[in-house]
């Protein structure tokens, strides 16, 4: 049995502990499923790989939309390595006072290198301080250029595993963008994905394939954290409307979630918030318990 990451009380302020147990399996597009499985292999084959003069690449940058699920990645890389997420929000790290941020920085590094038990390190909103540096020549901006030197510093010393994220992949210090081995786009996903997440969080009910693929289609553009909202909002409907004296028909339970869920101004909202009327008719109603959980 692997022993438990235990965070010590120094980093207890701007970091939590996501243990393997309590990962799940992203739903991902091909390219980045492929990459990953590509990247796990190459530390399971860390011997071979030495025995040519290569090392295994061990930082990763993750990027892409808000709710595509970056740390549920980052979360399930680490737990197939048999290894606890030490989740650091970036943001919380930074200081108001003179070179704190940089000691924090630090800090983190240097207590995840002498732990006794190893982890995956995991550098989330990334982008807090990470940004390119100025040549303006002000306070603030050296400030902030010291961080991004403190950054390029100790990820490059990191012998362990380090996963970065961020919504921003443009706002990233290009010197720090090289620093790590890989950098994977974690998309909006296609149609295939829209599916298999549809299913995922409809259960333990189910709908038609035929069904779920329409509104896979109608979906297009949504974020997987969106969908899984919409699903969550259908399920929690069937159940409370009843109690609610509200009918559960197709119209009443899909108006409503939809009424309450919506994508985030800055996105393109998906067809079904535009055209829920036109393909009421062609959905089979309503979900029914699957057979695993009857």
């Amino acid at each position: 049995m692997t022993a438990k990451f235990q965070l010590p009380r120094n980093l207890q302020s701007f970091c939590e502990v996501r243990h393997p147990a309590d990962a799940v399996v992203p739903i991902l597009i091909r390219p980045v499923r492929d990459a990953v499985h590509e990247w796990m292999t190459e530390i399971n084959m860390r011997t071979a790989l030495e025995s040519v003069n290569i090392e295994p690449r061990n930082t990763a940058l993750l990027y892409g939309p808000p709710g595509c699920g970056k740390t549920t990645l980052a979360h399930h890389f680490a737990a197939r390595l048999g290894m606890s997420l030490i989740s650091v929000k970036m943001d919380s790290i930074v200081s108001s006072y003179v070179g704190k941020t940089e000691n924090h920085i630090g800090e983190l590094f240097s207590t995840i290198k002498n732990a006794e038990v190893p982890a995956v390190l995991f550098l989330d909103e990334f982008d807090a301080i990470a940004t390119s540096r100025t040549s303006d020549g002000s306070s603030a901006g050296k400030g902030k250029d010291a961080v991004v030197n403190a950054l390029l510093v100790r990820i490059e010393e990191h012998k362990g595993i380090c996963i970065a994220a961020t919504n921003r992949g443009d706002a990233i210090d290009p010197a720090l963008w090289r620093r790590f081995g890989l950098h994977l786009d974690i998309g909006l996903p296609g149609q295939e994905e829209r599916f298999a997440i549809l299913n995922k969080y409809l259960f333990p009910y189910a709908l038609p394939e035929k069904d779920i693929d329409t509104l896979a289609e109608e979906m297009a553009g949504a974020s997987p954290a969106l969908i899984k909202q919409v699903m969550e909002g259908i399920k929690r409907s069937l159940i409370l409307n009843p109690c609610l004296n509200r009918p559960i028909d197709a119209n009443t339970i899909l108006g409503q979630v939809l009424a309450s869920v919506k994508p985030h101004a800055a996105y393109a909202t998906p067809p079904l918030w535009e055209s829920l009327t036109d393909i009421l008719p062609a959905i089979s109603w309503p979900p029914q318990p699957c057979p695993k959980a009857a």
